[in-house]
């Protein structure tokens, strides 16, 4: 089942005095390009934070965002007594002013606040960790959903695509009498007699450039290919592109060998279906 490479995901834990939020985000992109934003005190974790993203996000931008609020009594930030005791000193030296305001001026100072690094409490970590997989959990819902969607979207379009290539067999044949009498045509206006077994010949020979059979043939076995590459389990959006690309190919060549207006406005539409599919196929993981 193909997965978009869109998604996101949401997780939020309350502990005694802190509540956690971890939210996943992810864009399309060729290969995984992971960012992180992580609080300093966590910093020794990163890794171990990213591996696991890595191994559930294989492909696609993805930014991942850890914030911390405290929401207890307790807190890791202390005011620097000696330090804004020492700066109020210093501007009551300058000027005679209030000591409230003094005191407002002293802690914007640096150093008048002091941040003490707690050690990383393991079963906080462990909690930390649970909420990661379930926001993991959500985004490849939501990564799951999308592909539904765009699985629906390219079925519907390599179906019109085939259409648009049964319509193209049942002109063939009006094709090739235009072509043979357009020839006629041309050599009878050259008032020229001509041998009619070497105009045959050569009739044949023309015509064997312009026939399509093979790029009629190759374009269904890849149309064919493209439904049993979208059913698989796995989702592979490099294959599809591929897929895509020689599909693709075997348009412009009808479109190149067609020489018959009818046929070529069936080729523009194939052409335009052909190109919503390449556009989204780029989301696909």
């Amino acid at each position: 089942m193909i997965q978009s490479m869109t998604g996101y995901g949401k997780h939020i834990i309350q502990l005694p005095t802190k509540k956690i939020t971890v939210e996943v985000k992810s864009l399309n992109s060729k290969n995984l390009d992971l960012n992180t934003r992580i609080p300093s005190s966590y910093r020794e974790k990163e890794l171990q934070i990213r591996n696991l993203l890595a191994k559930s996000l294989s492909r696609g931008k993805v930014d991942f965002n850890l914030y911390i609020e405290m929401t207890g009594e307790a807190t890791n930030t202390q005011v620097n007594a000696a330090v804004v005791k020492e700066y109020i000193a210093q501007l009551r030296a300058v000027v005679n002013g209030d000591e409230t305001e003094l005191l407002k001026m002293a802690v914007r100072m640096p150093d008048a606040l002091k941040v003490e690094r707690d050690e990383i409490d393991d079963d906080e970590f462990a909690e930390i960790l649970k909420a990661v997989k379930i926001a993991l959990e959500e985004i490849n819902t939501y990564r799951s959903d999308e592909g539904s969607v765009l699985k629906k979207d390219f079925l519907e379009r390599i179906d019109s695509i085939e259409a648009l290539l049964k319509e193209v067999a049942e002109i063939d044949d009006e094709r090739i009498q235009n072509v043979r009498e357009r020839l006629h045509t041309a050599v009878s206006d050259l008032k020229e007699r001509v041998d009619e077994n070497r105009f045959e010949q050569e009739l044949i020979y023309y015509l064997e450039k312009y026939d399509i059979t093979e790029e009629k043939v190759r374009l269904q076995n890849h149309l064919d290919y493209f439904r049993e590459a979208i059913a698989s389990n796995d989702s592979n959006g490099k294959k599809l592109g591929f897929i895509t690309q020689e599909i693709g190919r075997e348009i412009n060549t009808i479109g190149s060998k067609s020489n018959f207006a009818p046929m070529q406005q069936l080729v523009v539409q194939m052409k335009d279906e052909l190109e919503k599919i390449k556009e989204q196929a780029l989301n696909v993981l």
